[in-house]
């Protein structure tokens, strides 16, 4: 078979062309382990007639075919059986009249060495170096004319070993185009019948260059569960749901390089952060920029990614309170709320729904005329001789003082009960302190609530007056009525101390009945003492 020189370089030309224009994709992958190649070559003769090898100045040049079934091994190793077949003719310009025609067949088998192999280049590069080398058998009838004569068919069956370089371009999935060259060293000079005693020094000469181009086929099919166009082998991101885009890892794209792929990234073209769905956070705060009203200063979520330094819920740049203590109430400008217009705020307003003066923490003070009603109500209290029984004449005081503490809803009102020194020390404690209950009793009678109003006895202990005249003793059994803050110290313990601890008074034996006696004359009694 004859072809024209021209003819076999646009053969070859148009191949690597067509190599260049395809689209990505490794024809042989361990998913397709096996492929198979067509080749066309040239086979060119180096021996004792002469050589051929890079020789085009003959009119026409004989062209062959051949096969290679090719099995993968690793990223770097294949292993490949090659065959190749032509008709052979050469006429030598070094010894005028020689020549020789050749049909010649090699069968090789070859380790190749791939460039690709993810250390020296990737292995996804659209142009795949390779080395390879190998032997196997070199089969040949030849026949011609040598040293002046004729020579019949030579039929020769020799081993031989080659040494090959080769280009591989990328075209499909499945396939792609090579380029080769080799040498192949028959063990045999028998091809040009030149050899023997008469050339002791060119045995072993005949050698041959072939340069083939061709097309391979992988077999098989690539797995990949994720359908990402990346087989599972070299898919380091196996599982991306379906439609999603990859990179030739198999992991979904990441344009802007911020570790949120494009696919569930919000800001898919500017690099941000994981916890914001890839969307920038200048200042840190955990609200997008976009998001964030103070983008360079960290805030709040909750406040647009604002601060509020006293955390009383108003930014600081619209705040004219700064420094709220903490958990107060605010109005919109963060200043606390005052809602008696008082001017004390209610977080320190005792009385935060009715105005008063800061000196009294913001409550209403107690008119001159109410002290005045409260200290002379101790005159109209009084009570049964010995007892803390109330008389009649003590109710319209007590309901005075009941109307008292409903026109101070803020205030308790402390009672404490004094007697004279006449008797026992703990009896006169203990009927003070009665008798400092029993107009509470009356109080709460008159809805006055159990916790503003406060009784304690002091018994004889708190005299106002000097116990050793009737007027004195008098003026010291009294009740008094103290009013006070609610949430202040007890207006009585303030002015005379905590009250002494009441002990019960001991109960009286039963009497014992005796024998009758005879009585002595009867005496006047002494008339009792009043308490």
């Amino acid at each position: 078979m004859f072809l024209k020189p021209q003819l076999l370089r646009g053969l070859a030309l148009g191949a690597v062309v067509l190599g260049m224009a395809t689209t990505h994709a490794q024809a042989q992958t361990p998913d397709r382990k096996t492929a198979l190649s067509g080749n066309v070559g040239l086979l060119q003769y180096n021996g004792n007639m002469g050589s051929d090898f890079w020789n085009r100045s003959g009119n026409d040049l004989m062209v062959g075919g051949g096969g290679t079934v090719t099995r993968y091994l690793s990223p770097t190793f294949d292993l490949a059986l090659l065959g190749y077949y032509e008709t052979y003719k050469f006429s030598s310009e070094l010894r005028a009249g020689e020549n020789f025609d050749a049909r010649i067949g090699m069968v090789d088998l070859g380790i190749k060495l791939k460039l690709n192999n993810g250390k020296i280049l990737k292995e996804e590069s659209f142009i795949q170096p390779y080395l390879m080398g190998g032997g196997g058998m070199f089969l040949s009838n030849s026949s011609g004319r040598a040293n002046g004569q004729n020579f019949g068919i030579n039929q020769i069956r020799r081993p031989e070993v080659f040494g090959l370089a080769g280009l591989r371009f990328r075209v499909s999935e499945a396939v792609a185009l090579d380029l080769t060259i080799s040498q192949h060293y028959p063990f045999t000079e028998r091809v040009d019948n030149l050899y023997g005693p008469t050339n002791p020094a060119d045995k072993l000469y005949d050698r041959f260059l072939l340069s083939q181009a061709g097309i391979t086929v992988a077999l098989g099919k690539m797995k990949d569960e994720d359908k990402d166009g990346v087989s599972d082998k070299k898919d380091k991101c196996p599982g991306t749901p379906a439609g999603v885009a990859v990179d030739p890892n198999g992991c979904p794209l990441d344009k802007d390089g911020d570790g949120v792929p494009d696919y569930q990234d919000k800001c898919p073209d500017v690099k941000g952060v994981a916890a914001l769905q890839g969307c920038p956070d200048r200042d840190g705060d955990g609200v997008t920029d976009a998001d964030d009203a103070c983008p360079d200063t960290p805030g709040k979520p909750e406040l647009k990614g604002c601060p509020d330094a006293d955390n009383d819920g108003v930014i600081d740049q619209n705040d004219k309170c700064p420094n709220t203590p903490s958990g107060v109430q605010v109005d919109a400008s963060g200043c606390p709320l005052d809602k008696d217009g008082d001017g004390v705020p209610d977080y320190q307003d005792r009385c935060p729904n009715r105005p008063g003066p800061a000196s009294n923490k913001g409550c209403p003070e107690v008119k001159a005329e109410t002290k005045k009603r409260l200290s002379e109500a101790t005159k109209y209290i009084n009570f049964e001789f010995n007892k803390a029984v109330l008389l009649p004449s003590s109710y319209p005081t007590l309901k005075d003082l009941a109307k008292i503490m409903e026109e101070y809803p803020d205030y308790t009102l402390a009672i404490s009960g004094h007697t004279d020194s006449k008797g026992a020390d703990n009896y006169n404690l203990n009927l003070s302190d009665a008798r400092a209950a029993s107009a509470r009793t009356y109080m709460l009678s008159q809805a006055v609530p159990a916790d503003r109003i406060v009784s304690h006895g002091y018994g004889e202990t708190k005299p106002i007056a000097d116990n050793a005249t009737a007027a004195g003793q008098a003026l010291n059994r009294r009740v008094e009525f103290d009013l006070y803050l609610t949430g202040d110290p007890n207006a009585s313990e303030v002015k005379y101390g905590p009250a002494p601890t009441i002990v019960p008074e001991p109960e009286k034996a039963a009497p014992v009945k005796k024998a009758p006696a005879k009585k002595a004359p009867a005496r006047k009694k002494a008339p009792a003492k009043r308490k």
